[in-house]
């Protein structure tokens, strides 16, 4: 793995198709290599039911191996707004100034371990009560770049928050 790599994190169940779909395709034909970390043992199963085999389990992620992460969304991020280990992988990230990306509910997960702390961000709108718990400032916007970290709202913001990670990523070359 080299710079040019991009860690998703996908939700074992209900990740949002779209979202996971059209920034990993348009990631990938931009040259970016792209390695998907779950905490399932078996198959990652979307909300439409695609199954996608992830690359790494969370406890086998390090920093340095990638350019940024990407939290996919779905009502399977949910899942994960309270795990410490994915607050402590995304502080990690943060703290080595990595690319940080995450769309639709999961930017919940970036508030609750710190990592938006003092920053502007947008999320699913339904979800936007968590952020602002957090002391977050929500923003009604289909995306947010704020320093390294990039939010956004929904599915249908997909293709606008993936060129967002790109450009990031290129300018932090």
């Amino acid at each position: 793995m080299n710079k040019k790599s991009i860690l998703f994190i996908l939700p074992s169940s209900h990740f949002n198709d779209t979202e996971f779909s059209v920034v990993k395709g348009f990631l990938e034909d931009s040259g970016i290599s792209i390695f998907i970390a779950s905490d399932s043992n078996a198959l990652c199963v979307s909300s439409t039911g695609r199954k996608v085999k992830a690359d790494i389990n969370f406890f086998n992620i390090h920093v340095m191996n990638f350019a940024g992460i990407v939290f996919i969304g779905g009502s399977g991020a949910r899942d994960y707004w309270n795990s410490s280990r994915l607050h402590k992988i995304a502080a990690g990230f943060n703290s080595a100034g990595k690319v940080i990306g995450a769309i639709c509910s999961a930017p919940v997960i970036l508030a609750k371990a710190g990592v938006l702390n003092g920053l502007e961000a947008t999320c699913y709108f339904e979800d936007k009560n968590e952020l602002i718990k957090a002391g977050i400032r929500y923003v009604d916007a289909h995306v947010v770049i704020r320093n390294n970290i990039i939010t956004a709202n929904e599915p249908s913001s997909s293709m606008s928050f993936a060129e967002a990670i790109l450009s990031l990523i290129i300018r932090n070359e």
